[in-house]
């Protein structure tokens, strides 16, 4: 049964700035100059600061097991009509595979977007449901994409572990309400880590929204995550193995903010060093000292909540 999109209005006062109280966590991917993936450094190996106070990891986890919330944003706009099927079986074997290794309490969730948002699947890890909510999916409409982060990232409030989405897209977001800003601050507030994988019917950049695939860079960067640019087939399964071999290699570390300056915008700026300079590390550059995120306004002219 799937959900159409509503929820009520963002909360309008600000929460009280605190430090020292929150951990942190970070999600940290770790490449050498080859872009091999690197999963068997140590704690002391990693450095953290926090608008440039320098803080002690509390908490280091190699290559964690700890429980993902995967929800993947499937773009069912007009534009994707001749390669949804492709992706649809694309992304059944990506769920096969995250559930046949990792943590037996590893689950997933589905969200498609047009002019709407519709949560067709909450998490699970029942691929018959699963499998149901993807066949439910027809092309139609415009381009829902923030609208569709947002809610994602509401629904992953208070969930334990990692949380991760995964957005499935031709390009730019033409229908939101909401915007690149509103977001960038769910993914940070939610704790997750953003992948774009945009599908390319046209790979000659006329006739490619630009600026949409910039944006959703930008997003996947601000989170630790990474954008990739398949076609339909061979390429499009590559870019969901790599994300699948990504998570499978992430470190975790958290720590309490100490002796922190506060920033006028409420953004703690992170940065994660290694100590060996031949090394990467991918995670997300801050977070907002700010409550939870959960819902999405109503955007004047959207259709009553219903049932599917």
């Amino acid at each position: 049964m799937a959900l159409l999109l509503t929820a009520s209005a963002m909360a309008q006062e600000a929460p009280v700035f605190r430090v020292d109280v929150r951990l942190v966590r970070l999600l940290v991917t770790v490449k050498d100059n080859m872009g091999k993936l690197i999963g068997s450094l140590e704690k002391e190996d990693f450095t953290v600061s926090d608008n440039g106070v320098p803080q002690q990891i509390a908490v280091f986890e190699r290559r964690t097991e700890q429980p993902l919330s995967v929800t993947l944003l499937i773009d069912t706009s007009s534009s994707t009509g001749k390669e949804l099927r492709y992706e649809i079986a694309s992304v059944e074997r990506f769920l096969k595979a995250l559930f046949g290794e990792g943590n037996p309490r590893d689950e997933a969730s589905i969200i498609d977007f047009n002019d709407d948002v519709v949560l067709r699947a909450s998490f699970t890890r029942r691929m018959e449901r699963l499998r149901g909510a993807l066949r439910e999916l027809k092309p139609g409409g415009g381009t829902s994409v923030y609208d569709a982060i947002y809610l994602a990232c509401g629904n992953m409030e208070g969930r334990e572990g990692r949380h991760v989405i995964v957005a499935v897209t031709d390009g730019g977001n033409t229908t939101s309400y909401l915007t690149y800003q509103d977001a960038i601050r769910a993914i940070h507030r939610a704790d997750a880590v953003f992948y774009g994988i945009v599908v390319l019917p046209i790979t000659n950049d006329p006739g490619r929204n630009l600026g949409g695939e910039n944006a959703l860079a930008s997003l996947a960067a601000s989170s630790g995550g990474r954008v990739f640019y398949p076609t339909v087939g061979a390429t499009l399964d590559q870019a969901f193995a790599e994300i699948l071999r990504d998570l499978r290699t992430q470190y975790l570390l958290a720590y309490y903010p100490k002796n922190v300056p506060p920033s006028k915008d409420r953004f703690h700026r992170i940065e994660v060093r290694l100590r060996q300079p031949e090394l990467r590390a991918l995670s997300r550059n801050g977070y907002y000292e700010d409550s939870e995120v959960s819902g999405l306004p109503d955007r004047p002219g959207r259709r009553p909540a219903r049932n599917r």
